[in-house]
């Protein structure tokens, strides 16, 4: 069972080590041969029994080759996880619509096309004077500002697409929930926290992660999310907040390349790696 690890360009300036070890430490000890490759130019992938994108960080700063990928993976029918139309769809955050068309608790978030002033008075007139804006494409923070109420348009949001949600202060008080399910069974939880005076709980930002019992009703809602997407997800983790009401509510569904903190899971990750093998094609 030969498993490629889609892992990040050699100049990405972010550490990413600790999550591929952790991940591929797990399908070693399940019986696995596990190899690195850089997702902008992995090589020949014929000889993999499996493709799995679990690193590829930086694919939201060059959406078209990523999509290239995801192209090339489908046309020679590369067994990848999640499958290629999951990982499409979950590329760009507009899914967070779609969700909460389907009647999933999603953060509230508006799409503008354009971002200027005129669309921030907007969003602040529905959400209160504290905003988050975002690229639709994004991960670990990227693009993102918190906009307080004097605040104008960042000059390199001005003008592009962004997507605007409200401000939760529960990020800053409680934290942000991950939850993680594995072909669509819960394994284990945490909870993120922002550092001091921060908002952002990635870790290369200061954040912290601890091992939590999921509050209740975020199993039902990650689920929920889940069944809503396009395509069954065997590895999936579920972010979600409390929102103003003290509701929780999902900020993120990662299904491409979550650290999934399995250090952290009771079954010291099992059920992912049967996860993973049950997903391989029969031969």
């Amino acid at each position: 069972m030969r498993a490629a690890i889609l892992v990040p360009a050699p100049d990405y300036p972010e550490e990413w080590d600790w999550a591929y070890e952790v991940e591929a430490g797990v399908l070693l000890r399940a019986g696995f041969s596990v190899e690195a490759r850089d997702w902008t130019s992995p090589g020949d992938l014929a000889g993999f029994d499996l493709v799995m994108p679990l690193v590829a960080w930086g694919y939201h700063q060059d959406p078209p080759r990523w999509h290239a990928l995801l192209d090339r993976l489908e046309r020679e029918a590369v067994p990848t996880l999640n499958p290629v139309p999951l990982l499409r769809w979950n590329s760009d955050k507009r899914y967070l619509a779609e969700l909460g068309n389907q009647g999933v608790a999603t953060i509230p978030t508006r799409l503008v096309e354009k971002l200027d002033e005129a669309a921030i008075a907007d969003a602040r007139a529905e959400f209160g004077e504290r905003l988050v804006i975002k690229p639709p494409v994004s991960a670990s923070a990227y693009g993102t500002h918190l906009l307080e109420s004097d605040d104008p348009v960042p000059q390199e949001a001005l003008g592009q697409q962004m997507l605007v949600q409200p401000f939760l202060s529960a990020v800053s008080s409680e934290g942000e929930y991950s939850i993680m399910l594995f072909d669509g069974s819960f394994s284990h939880s945490i909870v993120k926290r922002p550092k001091a005076g921060d908002y952002r709980v990635q870790p290369h930002l200061g954040g912290t992660e601890l091992p939590c019992e999921p509050p209740a009703g975020a199993i039902d809602l990650a689920h929920a999310a889940l069944a809503a997407a396009p395509a069954k997800a065997s590895y999936a983790r579920v972010d979600m907040v409390r929102d103003n009401e003290g509701e929780l509510a999902i900020i993120e569904l990662e299904l491409i390349e979550p650290a999934l903190w399995l250090q952290h899971a009771p079954d010291g990750g099992a059920s992912f790696a049967a996860a993973i093998r049950s997903a391989l094609p029969q031969k």
